[in-house]
Parts: structure tokens; sequence; C-alpha cells
């Protein structure tokens, strides 16, 4: 989902049914059958660290005895292959041309139609059974069963498949340090950003889904997720133990309409945040007060399909704290609890645009969206008067495929651009205004195709009523942060990915600063790990 994954890819292979003798005409006998099928590229990095997309490789197809045992039964009950397999002993040998026309046209069919039959069953693929039982209804979800460390080993994730049981996890461990030489470093506790000092995390999620369909309810699934995060520097995090998704969804009216309801992280349903090549966008909506990985909340979500491409999708959610989403986990960290102290109601609406890369056909991705919040949030003009005023936060954001790599093998390779545009109140929101733009792309090599890079510059504007406070207080103030990042994520083997950066950033600290502060050179280590 879309792991979605978050969170953001998978480009789906359609194939058309044809008879037996039509397939037999079009694909040619000679051709030699793919021993694997590559799906998109999707990685996972935490938001405010640069995040990039994974890739799904299948394994080569495997039979099992059952279908061996079918085969089998096939050609012995097959007259044409028993014909051609052998004859009766003392039979007189018969050339093709001494057969009846007839006979030879059903055995010029029958023998297209094995040929067909067998390229048919070496290009299934074996994870595609697994789809159904991924996370629905995400915009944005981790990698497929097949670009797993674990994929089907044992056959477990077969069993479970067939009590309607799926599963999804990953780890994500990073790393950033500060490398100027006049970083300021300081205890940990009073730290001001991710790398002043060396900084480590590790983000550990886990989700369980159950297939409802199997009752005849519509695409129906229940979805159940736990989630465990450590900082080194706590205000990053905090530290927690938690929930991080329990839902139902199903659809209406052949998949029209779309409903999804329960504890729901919306960073993965709406603008894109859950992608992970984009910048730290999404502490704009996380202080709009959307939910999240690590602060789930009570939702209801309702997408209307207009067609494949476009769609209106509308969530009316529990509000994260207004005090910031550090205090929200801190005052719920299982993420069990209804609300956290003044958090009210989050109306969130988007529109988005957005359709599969095919050959020919790049992708264009656009979406915007608005989001009203009845939470009690302080006035930054006048910070000590009771906090009862409500909040809002707005946004547009495009992204278009320049440019197709692979044509004819995977659409989805080439490269991409894009841009955000992000503006909240600056009386009730510290961050006012942010801008984005971005160039990435997937496969670039191929040697290296499930491989991903991105350069990235964003602009945060600061509150200018926080900025005037602080300047009163004779403190030193900044505006606005400049960061400019160029990320490399390497495929390393099945459900194993490792992104490497470096990140300038102009003021990396939030309005108030000293000398020694004012920039930061980081450099990021990261490695996720899917399961």
């Amino acid at each position: 989902m879309e792991i979605t994954m978050h969170c953001c890819g998978i480009a789906p292979v359609s194939m058309r049914a044809y008879s037996a003798g039509a397939v037999a005409f079009i694909s040619r006998p000679s051709a030699k059958p793919r021993g694997r099928i590559l799906l998109s590229l999707i990685a996972s990095l935490a938001c405010s660290s640069a995040e990039a997309e994974p890739g799904d490789i299948s394994g080569p197809r495997s039979h099992s005895p059952d279908e061996l045992a079918e085969a089998r039964s096939q050609t012995i009950s097959n007259p044409a292959v028993t014909f051609r397999s052998g004859r009766p002993k003392g039979a007189a040998r018969l050339s093709g041309n001494s057969l009846p026309k007839a006979a030879r046209s059903t055995t010029t069919r029958d023998s297209a139609e094995d040929t067909a039959k067998s390229r048919s069953q070496k290009q299934i693929d074996p994870f595609a059974k697994f789809e159904k039982l991924r996370e629905k209804g995400a915009a944005f979800t981790g990698p497929g069963p097949a670009d797993t460390i674990d994929q089907d080993t044992a056959s477990v994730r077969s069993e479970l498949s067939d009590l309607g049981i799926g599963f999804a996890g990953w780890t994500l461990n990073t790393f950033v340090n500060n490398q100027l030489g006049n970083a300021a470093r300081s205890t940990i506790a009073n730290q001001q950003y991710v790398g002043q000092n060396p900084t480590f995390s590790t983000v550990n999620s886990m989700i369980v889904t159950y297939d409802l369909a199997r009752f005849g309810i519509p695409d129906g699934q229940i979805v159940v997720g736990a989630e465990h995060q450590y900082w080194t520097w706590k205000s990053a995090g905090p530290d927690r133990l938690g929930i991080n998704a329990v839902s139902y969804y199903q659809t209406f009216f052949e998949r029209k309409i779309e409903l999804k309801v329960g504890y729901l992280r919306n960073q993965h349903e709406f603008a894109g945040a859950g992608e992970k090549v984009f910048g730290p966008s999404s502490k704009m909506l996380f202080q709009a007060g959307m939910s999240n990985n690590w602060a789930p909340t009570p939702a209801l979500n309702l997408k209307y399909n207009f067609d494949d491409r476009l769609y209106n999708k509308l969530s009316i959610q529990r509000s994260l704290s207004p005090a910031g989403q550090y205090t929200h986990v801190s005052e719920n960290p299982t993420g069990l609890n209804w609300s956290t102290r003044d958090a009210g109601i989050l109306l969130l609406d988007e529109v988005c645009y957005k359709n599969k890369p095919t050959p020919g056909v790049p992708e264009t991705w656009l979406r915007a969206g608005a989001g009203f919040n009845n939470s009690s949030y302080t006035d930054l003009q006048h910070p000590t008067q009771p906090t009862a005023k409500a909040n809002s936060v707005y946004y547009v954001a495009a992204d278009r495929q320049f440019w197709q790599s692979a044509v004819h093998g995977s659409a989805s390779r080439g490269i991409y651009g894009g841009f955000s545009a992000m503006y909240a109140p600056p009386d009730l929101n510290r961050a006012s205004q942010y801008y984005e733009l971005r160039l990435y792309a997937k496969g670039l090599f191929d040697s290296r195709p499930t491989d991903q890079m991105s350069l990235v510059v964003n602009n945060t504007i600061w509150s200018h009523f926080a900025v005037d406070a602080a300047l009163a207080k004779e403190q030193l103030a900044h505006r606005d942060s400049t960061a400019i990042s160029g990320l490399y994520t390497a495929h390393l083997a099945p459900g194993i990915y490792t992104t490497v950066g470096l990140t300038y950033i102009n003021h990396p600290t939030s309005i108030t600063y000293t000398p020694q502060t004012g920039h930061a050179l980081n450099i990021l280590v990261s490695t996720s790990v899917f399961f």
C-alpha cells in the first residue's frame, strides 16, 4: 500500500483472455519464457529523512506437485498428445502429408494449444495470489511479497493466504550526522535538530490483513498493525510502542465508492505524503492535524472514483494534538486513546488525477487538497490568550515522468520531476509556507533497474508572527530554511534497500538559532528491510 507503502508506484501487468487457438496464433512457440518478473520500485525512509521507492522482483516459476500431477493427467487424456507421443506396436509409420487434412489441422491446433498452455503456466507470477491480501485503500503501500527477504519460505505465506490472512513487515534504521566543523555539539537534551549530534533512529512496523471478500463483502478487508520506534534524540520521536492501524475497508457500486474506517494513518492516504522521494512536506500536514504512522487516529475515509484515473477523497478524522506531534505521542503512546487534550476534528478533502505509466504513455500525477481543523490552537499573535481558534492547510502538487528509459520493459523506469506548494495561516502555524522542487529517477541504469536517485530542493517559510516575537526578545531568528539534498537508494537484494545521501541546510533549526547552528551538512545512511 496505496505498505500503498505509504507511502506510492507499482505498474500492474494487464492480461487479456483469448481462446487457446488465438493465443497459439499470436505467440511465437519458439519464444523463451521469462524466468523473472520485474515489478516497480518503492523504498521507505522516515518523512523527515530522505525516502525512496523499492521495487518488486519475483523469483523463477516453480510448479507444485498438484500442478505437475494435473499436467501429467492432461497429457494422458489428450488423444492428440497420445497420438504424437507413440503408436501401437506394428503400426505403419505415417508421414504428416499422409494424414487426412482434417486430422493434420486438429493435430496442429492441439500442438499449438499445448505450447500456449505450457507458456502460460510458466509465466504465471507465483506471488500474484497474494495481491488481494495487501492493504487496500491506501495511496502508498510498501513492496509486495516478491520483494521481501522471506518471500514464501516454507510456504508460510501460502498457508496463511489459504486462510485469508496476509502480512507485511518492515524495519527502517537511519543514521544522520552533521559533517561541518562548527556544528556546536551539545548534550542530547539540548539538541536542536536531527544530525547536530550523531542521531540514530529505528522504526519497526508489522501489519496483518484479513480478506472479507471470501464472505461476499466486495473487496472487504480488516487491517491490524503495530509499530515500535526509538530515537537517540527524543524530540524527533519520541519512543513508542503501539498501534499504527486498525481498520475496515470495502467498496460499493462496482468500486465507484471506497470506504475505510478505524484508526487510520492518513499520511498514506493524502497528498502523496507517504511517497519516499519527497522532502519533509509532511510536517506542514502534521501540524494541521493529519494522522500518520507514529500517531494513528480514529477516522472515516470516503473515496469516489470518477474513473480509474480521477478521484475525490474525503476524510473525517480526529485531529492530532494542536500542541504538536511530540505532545500527541507523549500523551497517547499506544495510539488507542480516542483523543488528546484540545484535539478536535480534522476535515480533509483531495482531488487527484493519476495515470499508470504504460509503454509510450508517461505517468502524470496531480493532486490538490485542503484541511479544516476545529481544534483549539494557540494564536501566535497573542500567545498568552486562551486557545480557541480553528486551523487550516492548503496544498497542490504535481509530478510528471519526462522520459521512459525502458519503454518495452518496465514503463515506470525513467526520469521524473515535480513540485509541491503548501500554505497554512501564520497566526496559528510556525511553518506557514512550504515549496519544493524535485528531480528523480527510477531504474535509470539497465544494470541497476530497481535503484532510485533524487535531487530535492525545498524552502520552508516560518510564521512572521513567531519570528517577530523571537526578535522582540533579542534572539537570533531566521524567516526561512532552505535545504538541498541528493540521495541514492540501492536495491541490494529482495526486500533489502540502502540509502546514502547528503543534505545541505541553511538554518536547520526552527526560527531561532545561534551563530554555530546557522548551517548543517548532514550525511544520511539508512537501511530498509521488508519481510
